[in-house]
């Protein structure tokens, strides 16, 4: 015998035509043409989901800007090594940026790329020799910043990018650190001991390095105490640290002021991970604020963002 169906004809039915729905087609992107400027490209994005949100956090940035409010950029090392540091370094320029935060690795590829025009080695190749990591230069500047950092009371990323400077190294121009460090605008250091190569070396001293980084922990700290009503955060590929270190940056904050709300914030990574999920997105702006997902390569999301902070500021003047 056949299993009982069952009978349909008594669904209630209505016209789509008179249902509300959340996608319409004033919401469809426009085609793309030959010669089309970046503006054309962008509001020719669908205006729905990542699209949107894309724009809303380079408006936010623009809102910050304006009011005098920090904008923190944390980042991880492969934000760099995939070519990135030019363009950030140009909006930190431009007044778009005013805090730069990273773990060890950033600063390793930051710091090589800057000395010698090159970083990421072969790690498989080299760890079989037991060479992975060995390269004196780049662990001999890192280590003498942290020791130098201790001595005169700089930070430890402020300290780095001083010696690049003082150096004069060769491919200076396009190094955060160092564009950091002639901004004057702070870039912290965030390490945890034996995550870099510098580490290492027997120029590397624990005590140096430590201290070092939790006094860029704590100037960290005082400028996410400004993020309130309209600062914002954004975290380029830390998977762990950053996130981690933010939320506790935000605490100490918030302890001492409990007044801070109202930021925005944004995770960019190739794949959204856990701790930037919670640490950074979720937990940080509740109960008010906002916190945004962005998923994608940082060689095309972190252009593209900075192409709609450019183009959304001059649509921002002009409405004024």
């Amino acid at each position: 015998m056949p299993y009982k169906e069952i009978d349909l004809s008594g669904i209630k039915t209505y016209q789509a035509a008179a249902r509300a729905s959340k996608v319409t087609t004033a919401l469809e992107g426009k085609p793309l043409k030959s010669g089309m400027q970046v503006r054309d490209f962008l509001d020719g994005l669908p205006a729905v989901l990542k699209a949107d949100e894309l724009k809303a956090v380079a408006k936010a940035v623009i809102a910050a800007k304006r009011s005098g409010k920090p904008v923190i950029v944390m980042l991880g090392g492969h934000v760099i090594k995939t070519g990135c540091s030019p363009i950030l370094g140009d909006l930190a320029e431009n007044g778009f940026i005013t805090h730069f935060a990273s773990n060890g690795s950033a600063a390793v590829h930051d710091t090589e790329l800057a000395c010698c025009g090159h970083t990421s080695e072969d790690v498989a190749a080299h760890l079989v020799d037991g060479s992975f990591g060995m390269a004196a230069d780049t662990a001999g500047l890192i280590n003498a910043a942290a020791k130098r950092a201790v001595a005169t009371q700089e930070g430890f990323g402020e300290a780095v990018g001083a010696l690049l400077v003082e150096q004069n190294a060769p491919y200076m121009s396009r190094a955060l650190l160092a564009r950091s460090y002639q901004l004057k605008i702070p870039y912290t250091l965030h390490v945890a001991l034996g995550t870099d190569i510098v580490h290492q070396h027997p120029s590397a001293s624990g005590a140096a390095i430590g201290e070092a980084s939790l006094r860029d922990f704590r100037i960290f700290a005082a400028a996410v105490a400004g993020i309130g009503q309209g600062g914002v955060v954004l975290n380029l590929g830390s998977a762990v640290i950053m996130p981690e270190v933010f939320l506790k940056a935000l605490a100490v904050a918030r302890n001492l002021d409990k007044g801070i709300n109202d930021f925005v914030t944004a995770n960019f990574d190739m794949i959204q991970h856990y701790r930037p999920t919670v640490n950074v997105i979720h937990r940080p702006v509740w109960p008010s604020g906002r916190g945004y997902a962005l998923t994608g390569h940082h060689e095309i999301m972190v252009p593209l963002l900075a192409a709609a902070i450019y183009e959304y500021d001059v649509e921002m003047k002009d409405e004024n």
